[in-house]
């Protein structure tokens, strides 16, 4: 999420091509995007109407999925950005490293507020002219009112930025190849030691008011802080909304996105770190709360209608709770009627994947479905439930 022209469309198709999703580097000026598909997009270089595509990207031998939508940055579409925060986990916000935070950047971020959304700042296009690196986290901090703290510091900037620190476990991240592929990790430059220790100090301290546990043992002994130390606290911090971690990077010139991603995986939520969602029982308007396991009984929102040529109307659908599969009948919370999923299917953009069933936490499409809008509820019809538009 960002303001129009902050690269979220060039971010995101860089993190399709590290995932191994795609095979070659998809450039918005050149109009061959994964994302951006409709052609007035490709035409304008904007991004018009949100996209879904699920991925997956390897952190410590472990997989991890990650379904991404990419939404529009323009203010005249901010509906769709509306839709998409209410159905997602955790955020991305992009900001430029020169024009910092603007008009329409405000406004997402107050959207996720609404949503209590956890989210990670990206500031991006740290290669253009102007890139101010600490000026765009002071405006984030005044501006935005939010605890947001650098994870890395840049190495050089514009024409000069080449990698970033990693405050955490101390090292410095150059980028050499030009596609991005391999980056090499190395001692921090002495000429930016001092700087880097003590952006790293005040991260400790700002992580030290927010969590009492690494108050106690960053009082004891602040030397003896391992990256294990920082991990925990700093995953439980951006979760729940007390501290937002900065990094930084240049999506179009390849430099920054895996330890983007690595992020993603350490500090944003899963679907289980959020235990339940809140609802209400149709008949007598009595809030409850809906266990987001997948063997609770189905509850999801539909959040996006698409009509495809070849598939016909697609229903996209989070699925907070149980397991959904093809066949399966639901309860719709608007038309009190019953209606039966003909088919499941995994959103690659403009493309569509069948799969057998959908649980706790995925987003896909339904087909099958007619009398089906945006914002209905579809729950099991033995435990109908309405879900409420904010958590």
């Amino acid at each position: 999420m960002a303001h129009v022209d902050a690269g979220k469309t060039t971010v995101t198709e860089r993190i399709l091509y590290y995932t191994g999703l795609t095979h070659q580097l998809g450039n918005v000026d050149e109009g061959n995007t994964m994302m951006d598909t409709d052609p007035q997009e490709e035409q304008r270089g904007i991004t018009i109407s949100s996209a879904s595509i699920t991925t997956y990207w390897n952190y410590a031998d472990n997989q991890y999925t990650i379904t991404i939508i990419d939404t529009p940055g323009h203010v005249d579409f901010t509906a769709e950005v509306e839709r998409s925060l209410r159905v997602l986990d955790g955020a991305i916000a992009v900001f430029c490293a020169k024009s910092g935070v603007q008009s329409q950047s405000e406004t997402v971020w107050h959207q996720a507020d609404r949503y209590q959304v956890p989210r990670i700042i990206l500031i991006n296009k740290m290669d253009r002219q102007g890139a101010d690196f600490a000026n765009v986290v002071k405006e984030i901090r005044e501006k935005l009112q939010a605890n947001a703290v650098p994870i890395q510091l840049p190495i050089g900037s514009e024409d000069a930025f080449k990698g970033v620190i990693d405050l955490i476990t101390r090292q410095a991240l150059l980028w050499d190849r030009q596609d991005g592929k391999t980056y090499t990790a190395t001692v921090i430059p002495p000429v930016l030691l001092p700087a880097a220790e003590e952006a790293r100090r005040q991260l400790l301290e700002e992580l030290a008011l927010v969590d009492e546990t690494f108050f106690d043992q960053y009082i004891r002994d602040p030397s003896g802080i391992t990256v294990e130390n920082i991990l925990d606290p700093l995953r439980k911090a951006t979760i729940a909304r007390t501290l937002i971690p900065v990094v930084c990077g240049a999506a179009y010139r390849n430099k920054g996105l895996q330890p983007l991603l690595d992020a993603a995986v350490l500090y944003l939520p899963a679907p289980e770190d959020i235990p339940f969602v809140t609802g209400t029982k149709p008949d007598t308007e009595q809030e409850v709360e809906i266990a987001t396991r997948k063997e609770s009984p189905f509850a999801g929102l539909v959040f996006k209608i698409l009509t495809n040529d070849y598939t016909g109307k697609l229903s996209l659908t989070r699925v907070y709770a149980g397991t959904l599969r093809a066949g399966d009948t639901l309860w719709n919370s608007r038309t009190g009627k019953k209606v039966r999923i003909n088919r499941l299917l995994r959103v690659m953009s403009d493309k569509y994947e069948a799969v057998e069933q959908l649980e706790a936490g995925d987003i896909g499409a339904m087909l099958g479905a007619k009398e089906i809008r945006s914002g209905d509820t579809l729950s099991a019809p033995d435990d109908p439930v309405v879900l409420e538009c904010s958590r």
